[in-house]
């Protein structure tokens, strides 16, 4: 199968406009939500190694908390990209681990948040073989652009 690739050309104009208004942490919280729904890829075939789920566990205590440490974020996203080699060859499980490293880092630099949520689409296009993967990743972007325009009225409105 032919590895998917997103670039930031295929946003869609009501995408790229929230982005320039939405608080990181909700753009973290954004990412995280997105990353939540790829990675039962990564846990059901590797339940053991935690990496990946702890990365998202940090981002959500520093979106809890505001409490940040570079050495803490960093070292998370790392474990979460050390657990996408150790999956090896391209599969849903290494783009389900890799979206979780890009998005603690997203409490650095918010635009890791884009970096997850696509390798969150690459996770449903690698596993998608009924729908077939490009109706998949669309069904995808569709529920992706309309939780972040809940969450950023949600954040508008006194939430996160």
């Amino acid at each position: 199968m032919a590895k998917y690739r997103f670039s930031l050309a295929e946003l869609d104009p009501e995408l790229l406009a929230l982005l320039e208004i939405i608080p990181g942490r909700v753009m973290a919280q954004w990412a995280r939500d997105c990353v939540l729904r790829v990675l039962p890829f990564f846990t059901a075939a590797f339940p053991e190694d935690q990496r990946p789920g702890q990365a998202l566990e940090t981002l959500q205590d520093w979106i809890d908390t505001g409490d940040f440490s570079m050495r803490v974020i960093r070292n998370a996203s790392l474990d979460a990209h050390a657990a996408a080699r150790d999956v090896g060859e391209d599969s849903p499980a290494r783009s389900a681990a890799r979206a979780a490293g890009q998005a603690v880092a997203a409490a650095h630099v918010t635009r890791h948040a884009l970096a997850a949520v696509n390798y969150a689409l690459q996770a449903i296009y690698r596993s998608e073989t009924n729908q077939g993967p490009e109706a998949a990743v669309a069904q995808e972007r569709v529920w992706q652009l309309k939780h972040l325009q809940d969450l950023s009225t949600d954040s508008m409105d006194g939430g996160c």
